[in-house]
C-alpha cells in the first residue's frame, strides 16, 4: 500500500525525553540489539519469511512508540528489508517494500517538504540559518531548535530510511544466482533456482520491470529520484560563491560552511581514544564553547549539511549500482540529472571533502556499473565535466606547494578572523575566489586551533588527490573487483598449463580450504553462475579503457594529464599507484600518434625529473618510476612490447618489410589487457628528454638503446636506464638551485646518497648471505649462562 496513513508510521518529532530518561547502559543495549536483529535477518532470512505477518505487526507497534531510539528505528526497517529479500515472488517482495517505505516517500512528497527544499533561502530557513542574520537568539531558543531540529530530522530520516532499505536490498540482490544481473527470459514461475531457461541479457537498458524481479527496492526510483535531485541541488547550492559571500560576513551564518568537530577530531593525532566528547576530544573547538549536544543550532548545521550531503551521494550510487539509472522509465528525467550532479558551478563549488565522496559513492560506481552500450549516452555527460574540473582543481590544490612558486602559506584554512575578508573575494568570483580556495581544499574552520586546522587542509587534499587515484585503478581493472576477474582468470591459465586442477580450488595461503570447491584468486568461493558474471565483467573491462582513454577526448585529455600531474605530487601512496595506472595508459593507446607527445613528451619527462631531482618522498619508489621510463621507451622509441603492467623481457616487433622505418604492429595493439601494442614510427621525443639532462648527450642515449636493444630482461633495461639517470642526478646536483626544494623544505629536499637508490652500487647484494652457522638468541643465553663470569665475547658477537 503506497498511499498515506496506516502502515509503518515513522517518527515525525524527535522524541527527547524518552532517550534522556535512559541510562548509557540501556541505550548502549538497545543498539546492540538492533544491530544483533539485523545481523540474524541477514544470515537466515528464509526462516523467518514464515512469520513476516507477525513480525511487521509487532514491528509497527514499536515503531509507533515515542521512546524508540532513532538507531533502532533505522534497525527495524533493514530488519524488515532483509526478510522480505527472502520472498520468493517478486510481486510479492516489491509490494512489502513498498508498504514499508510509503511513509519515507510520502515525507519527501509533503507539501511542506517540497516547499523547504524548492529555493536555496526556504532550505536555509528551514535550518534556522536565514533567521540567525536578524535574531541571533533564535540559534538558542530551546522551542525554535526543537521546532528546527524536528523538521530535519523528519527530511533526514526519510532519505535514510530510503537508503538503508535499498542497499539491503541490493546486497540480496547481488547473492541471488544471476548475481544481480537482469535476466532476459524469465519463466512464469519465477523461482529464480531455476536458471536452465533463464540467460543473460545483452549489454542495454532493462526496464525497471525486469530489474524489479531481483530488486524489489527499483519500482519506488520514479518517485524518489525527483525529490533526491531537488536536495541534491538546493545542498551544492548553499557552496556557490554568491552564497558564501554572504553567509560568510554573519558570525553566526558563517558556521554553515565549517568542518564539524568530528572531521576536525579525525584530522588530530590522538593520545588517547576518548573520541570526540573524551580527554583531548575536538568539541567546543569549531565553534568556540558550543557543541552539537548543546541547545544550539549553529554547531549542529556541519553535521547536518554533512549527513544530508553524503546520504544523497549514496542514493545516487545505489541508483547507478541498481541499474536503474539506465533504464527507459528514467529516460526523461536523466537530463535533469545530468544538469545537477554535472552542473560546473556546483563542481566548482565543492569542497575537496565533499568531491572525494562524490567520487567513491556515486563516480565509482557510475564506472563500473554502467553497460558498456551506453558509455557514450551515459558517462560521457557526467564525466567529461567531472575529470575536467578535477584536473583544473588538482593543478590549483598543489600549486602552492611545488615548483620555484611555492607559496604554502596559502594553503592556510580559513578562520573565523578571515571570513569577512574571504566574503569579499567570494563576491568576486572567478580564479581569483577559486584559486585560494582548493588550495585550502575549501576549508573554513572556524575557531579551531591553528596546528590542527593545518593537519586537516593537509588531510583532505591528500585524500583527494589519493580518490582521483584510487577510482582510475577501479575503471581500469588495477583493483576492486574487476582486477580479481584478471587474477583468478590468470590461476585458471596456469591452472590448465601446468595440468593440476587441485590449483582452482586453493587461494591465498592465509585462507582456509573451500572442500575442494571452485575458488576465486582470493580464496572466496565462486558463484553458481561466476563465469557468465565475470564473462560480463571481462567484456566491460575492455570496453572502458577504450572508451576512456580513446572515445572522447575532453575525457582523456583530463583523465590523462590529470595523471601525470600526480606523479610529481609529494605522495607516495598516489605516486605509486599513477604508475601503474601509467602502464595501463600505455598498453591502451601508446600506439596511438595522438598520444606520443603526452606519453613521449609530458609523461615521460615528469618521471625523469621525479627519479633525477631525487626528493625525499620519492625514495622506496624508484624503481616504479624507472619501470614507467622503460615501458614509455620500449614503445615509442625501441618497437617492444611489455606484458601487463610493465612486466616481463621486451618482445621486440619486427620492421615493417615494406617501410624499414617503420614497425609492424602487435596482434594485441587492441588488446591492452594483454600488453597492448607500440608506435609503429618510432618517436625522438624520449630521446630528447634524456639527452636534455645535465651530462648526459646523444652518444650516451644512443648507447643507452644498444644496450636495451642487446639484453631485453626487464632487469638488465632498468639497470642501464638507472646507470644513465645516476649521471644525470650527479650533474644536476650542481647546478640545482633549490627549486625542488621550494619555499616547504623538508619532503621536497633531495634524498641524501644513503636512501637515493641512484647511489646504490647495483653489483652489491641487496639482501646479505644467512652465515653459515646459524645463531638465535636463546643459544645466545645458554652460553651466557654456562659461562657466567668468563669474557663476554661468544660465538664471535659482543654480548
Amino acid at each position: 500500500n503506497n498511499s498515506g496513513g496506516g502502515g509503518f508510521q515513522q517518527q515525525q518529532q524527535p522524541q527527547q525525553h524518552g532517550e534522556n530518561q535512559l541510562s548509557d547502559e540501556v541505550i548502549g543495549l538497545r543498539k546492540k540489539s538492533g544491530v544483533s536483529l539485523v545481523a540474524v535477518s541477514k544470515v537466515v532470512p528464509k526462516h523467518l519469511v514464515p512469520w513476516l505477518a507477525e513480525l511487521s505487526d509487532a514491528t509497527k507497534t514499536l515503531l509507533s512508540s515515542d521512546t524508540l531510539l532513532p538507531p533502532n528505528r533505522m534497525h527495524l526497517y533493514e530488519f524488515l528489508s532483509c526478510i522480505a529479500t527472502a520472498v520468493k515472488d517478486p510481486r510479492e517482495r516489491s509490494n512489502f517494500i513498498a508498504d514499508v517505505l510509503s511513509d519515507a516517500i510520502n515525507t519527501l512528497e509533503a507539501p511542506d517538504v517540497q516547499e523547504n527544499i524548492s529555493s536555496v533561502e526556504r532550505f536555509l530557513t528551514s535550518l534556522g540559518i536565514m533567521q540567525a542574520s536578524k535574531y541571533p537568539e533564535s540559534v538558542t531558543d530551546p522551542t525554535n531548535v526543537n521546532t528546527v531540529t524536528a523538521n530535519y530530522v523528519r527530511m533526514f530520516s526519510a532519505v535514510n530510511q530510503l537508503l538503508s532499505v535499498g542497499k539491503r536490498c541490493h546486497e540480496a540482490a547481488r547473492k541471488r544466482p544471476n548475481g544481480g544481473i537482469p535476466m532476459q527470459a524469465m519463466p512464469n514461475s519465477y523461482d529464480m533456482g531455476s536458471m536452465n531457461v533463464q540467460n543473460f541479457p545483452d549489454e542495454g537498458p532493462v526496464s525497471i520491470r525486469d530489474l524489479a524481479i531481483n530488486d524489489p527496492f527499483v519500482p519506488l526510483w520514479p518517485r524518489i529520484l525527483p525529490q533526491l535531485l531537488q536536495i541534491i541541488d538546493v545542498t551544492l547550492h548553499v557552496w556557490h560563491p554568491e552564497d558564501q559571500a554572504v553567509l560568510l560576513q554573519n558570525q553566526m551564518q558563517r558556521y554553515t560552511y565549517a568542518i564539524s568537530d568530528d572531521e576536525a577530531y579525525l584530522s588530530k593525532q590522538h593520545d588517547k581514544s576518548g573520541g570526540v566528547f573524551g580527554e583531548g576530544g575536538t568539541a567546543g573547538s569549531v565553534v568556540a564553547g558550543a557543541d552539537r549536544r548543546d541547545v544550539n543550532l549553529v554547531p549542529k548545521w556541519s553535521g547536518w549539511f554533512n549527513e544530508l550531503r553524503n546520504t544523497c551521494f549514496q542514493m545516487l550510487g545505489l541508483l547507478a549500482g541498481q541499474r536503474v539509472l539506465y533504464a527507459p522509465e528514467i529516460a526523461d528525467i536523466f537530463p535533469r540529472l545530468v544538469s545537477t550532479i554535472a552542473n560546473v558551478a556546483h563542481l566548482q563549488a565543492m569542497e575537496h571533502r565533499h568531491f572525494t565522496q562524490f567520487l567513491k559513492q556515486f563516480v565509482e560506481i557510475l564506472l563500473l556499473s554502467c553497460p558498456a552500450t551506453m558509455y557514450a549516452s551515459h558517462l560521457a555527460p557526467i564525466l567529461g565535466p567531472v575529470f575536467e574540473h578535477m584536473q583544473y582543481r588538482l593543478e590549483k590544490s598543489w600549486a602552492p606547494l611545488i615548483g620555484s612558486n611555492a607559496k604554502p602559506e596559502y594553503t592556510k584554512a580559513l578562520t573565523s578572523q578571515d571570513s569577512v575578508a574571504a566574503a569579499a573575494v567570494a563576491s568576486r568570483g572567478a580564479e581569483e575566489w577559486f584559486a585560494p580556495y582548493y588550495a585550502r581544499c575549501g576549508l573554513f574552520v572556524g575557531d579551531l586551533d591553528s596546528t590542527t586546522a593545518e593537519a586537516a587542509v593537509e588531510k583532505f587534499r591528500v585524500e583527494f588527490t589519493r580518490t582521483f587515484g584510487d577510482i582510475l585503478q577501479s575503471a581500469l581493472a588495477l583493483k576492486g573487483d574487476w582486477a580479481l576477474v584478471l587474477a583468478t582468470q590468470a590461476k585458471e591459465e596456469q591452472a590448465a598449463k601446468k595440468n593440476d586442477t587441485s590449483k582452482l580450488a586453493s587461494g591465498p595461503r592465509n585462507r582456509l580450504g573451500n572442500d575442494g570447491k571452485k575458488v576465486n584468486a582470493d580464496g572466496t568461493p565462486r558463484a553458481e553462475n561466476q563465469e557468465a558474471i565475470d564473462a560480463r565483467k571481462f567484456l566491460r573491462m575492455n570496453s572502458l579503457c577504450h572508451f576512456l582513454l580513446l572515445e572522447d577526448e575532453r575525457i582523456a585529455g583530463s583523465l590523462t594529464l590529470g595523471i601525470i600531474q600526480c606523479l610529481g605530487y609529494p605522495d607516495a601512496y598516489t605516486c605509486r599507484r599513477c604508475t601503474r595506472i601509467c602502464h595501463r595508459i600505455l598498453e591502451t593507446v601508446a600506439w596511438s600518434p595522438k598520444y606520443t607527445h603526452l606519453l613521449g613528451n609530458q609523461m615521460f619527462m615528469m618521471t625523469a625529473k621525479n627519479i633525477v631531482t631525487e626528493p625525499k618522498w620519492m625514495v622506496g619508489i624508484e624503481w616504479d618510476m624507472i619501470n614507467v621510463l622503460r615501458d614509455i621507451y620500449c614503445r615509442l622509441v625501441l618497437g617492444q612490447t611489455l606484458q601487463p603492467g610493465g612486466q616481463g623481457a621486451g618482445m621486440q616487433q619486427p620492421r615493417d618489410p615494406n617501410n624499414p622505418a617503420q614497425f609492424e604492429q602487435a596482434k594485441t595493439a587492441d588488446r591492452p589487457l594483454q600488453g597492448g601494442g607500440v608506435l609503429v614510427v618510432p618517436s625522438d621525443l624520449p630521446r630528447e628528454v634524456l639527452a636534455s639532462l645535465p651530462g648526459v648527450g646523444v652518444a650516451s642515449v644512443n648507447q643507452l638503446e644498444s644496450s636495451m636493444n642487446a639484453k631485453r630482461s626487464a632487469k638488465d633495461q632498468k639497470d642501464v636506464l638507472r646507470d644513465l639517470l645516476r649521471v644525470a642526478a650527479e650533474n644536476s646536483k650542481a647546478l640545482d638551485t633549490g627549486e625542488s626544494g621550494g619555499a616547504a623544505g623538508g619532503l621536497f629536499d633531495r634524498a641524501v646518497a644513503e636512501e637515493s637508490l641512484l647511489n646504490k652500487n647495483a653489483g652489491k647484494e641487496t639482501v646479505p648471505d644467512i652465515p653459515e652457522k646459524l645463531v638465535t638468541m636463546s643459544m645466545i643465553k645458554k652460553q651466557e649462562k654456562a659461562q657466567a663470569g668468563s669474557p663476554t665475547w661468544h660465538l664471535g658477537l659482543p654480548s
